[in-house]
């Protein structure tokens, strides 16, 4: 695939999802109230913040919710 092709394809996923919406899917339970989602046609990550609404999986986030998920974990091993 050449350039341009790769160009044009990216280009067409994005038209569909500007058009009729992502079609999105839970790929990581962090909590109960934090999750991580993904686009299944532009692969767009996704994730909750502090007021619950869907904002863009930065770096940061995924390092935050990480750090989070580790926390809970070890949080609930110390009461079994």
């Amino acid at each position: 695939m050449n350039t341009i092709e790769i160009k044009e394809h990216l280009s067409s996923k994005k038209l569909y999802c500007t058009l009729f919406g992502h079609k999105i899917i839970t790929t990581r339970n962090i909590t109960s109230h934090f999750k991580e989602y993904r686009c299944t046609v532009c692969a767009l990550e996704l994730t909750n913040d502090e007021k619950g609404n869907k904002t863009y999986l930065t770096p940061e986030l995924k390092e935050i919710n990480d750090s989070l998920k580790s926390f809970c974990r070890k949080k609930h091993l110390q009461h079994i």
